[in-house]
């Protein structure tokens, strides 16, 4: 599936800078969820001048929101994208029409050319708007190819929950150890995961909640592998997670105590993916308690290099 950011649903309705921020919080929400699931959101490079606010273009209010949610913004409409008119596949002659508006030259427009030629396509919007609806119905004309009144129909989200349910419902079923091993390398590309991590459950009976758990710990990687601004600087999204899933007691995440890099030096050290003839000491993991597996991985992580999972099976330091 394909999404597209909609950015004719930001048109100066917001009557201050707060309401604003709030709308823009449930988009950037709704494009964390979609990326989790390994779906980009693209948007046009004019997104960025849009006017959510009268009198207060786009990039006059992103200096007015806090430094992460700034870098995290400008990243993704000044130089992240991805951009859909980089790729555009409707022309600018083309007939798009929306409840009697032209919408060519639009997210909208593109997402409704590319559905009716084949391609899964959705859109988020901005909320409170005028596109506070979906399906979101659009009419495409050519007239000389005789083509009059096909119609696209787009799902229009606006709510990142819903947005997430959706997609856990349109995953594939995860039957097999290969089947998590696919969605894994699917859904989570900010992290690097080695050709042979998940070889070692190969010898391991399935279990579907054993499953689960690595894609949640998987998750909290990927998301941990994001929370960086554009400066290399991690957020304070960083500093949550680090704070729920890597401190305390119950933490989900482990360093291997100090008699077991010891003991076990040898079993915590992997073949460095990039650099043939070294290794990679992987000593930090992901709990699966459930048949006591684990999930090591590369550490510390770092905006500028790779996070290596590098396996995923039985605990490496049972005595």
């Amino acid at each position: 599936m394909e999404f597209f950011a909609n950015e004719i649903s930001v048109h100066r309705q917001f009557h201050d800078l707060p309401t604003f921020e709030d709308a823009l919080g449930r988009l950037m929400g709704m494009r964390g969820v979609a990326r989790r699931f390994g779906l980009d959101v693209y948007c046009h490079r004019e997104f960025v001048v849009k006017e959510p606010v009268p009198g207060i273009p786009m990039l006059q209010a992103a200096q007015r929101l806090a430094v992460d949610k700034r870098r995290a913004l400008l990243s993704w409409l000044t130089r992240g994208g991805p951009f859909w008119d980089d790729l555009r596949r409707h022309g600018p002659n083309e007939w798009l029409e929306c409840s009697g508006e032209l919408v060519t030259d639009t997210a909208v427009g593109e997402a409704a050319y590319r559905t009716l030629h084949g391609f899964d396509c959705a859109l988020i919007s901005a909320v409170p708007s005028d596109w506070d609806y979906s399906p979101v119905e659009v009419g495409w004309s050519r007239e000389e190819e005789g083509l009059y009144d096909r119609t696209a129909t787009i799902e229009n989200w606006r709510d990142s929950v819903a947005l997430e349910a959706r997609l856990q419902d349109a995953a594939p079923p995860i039957r097999s150890w290969k089947d998590l091993e696919d969605v894994a390398k699917t859904r989570f590309r900010s992290l690097t995961i080695v050709d042979r991590c998940f070889e070692p459950l190969a010898g391991v009976s399935f279990a579907r909640s054993a499953a689960d758990r690595f894609l949640v710990l998987l998750e909290i990687l990927n998301r941990l592998a994001e929370a960086f601004d554009a400066c290399g600087v991690p957020t304070s999204e960083s500093t949550a997670i680090y704070r729920d899933y890597f401190a305390g007691e119950n933490a989900l995440f482990t360093d291997s105590s100090e008699s077991e890099k010891h003991r076990f030096r040898d079993r915590l050290a992997f073949p460095h993916p990039d650099r043939p003839g070294e290794s990679l000491s992987c000593t930090w993991h992901g709990k699966v308690y459930r048949m006591t597996l684990r999930l090591h991985f590369s550490w510390p992580i770092r905006a500028d290099e790779p996070v290596y999972v590098v396996y995923a099976g039985p605990k490496l330091t049972k005595r």
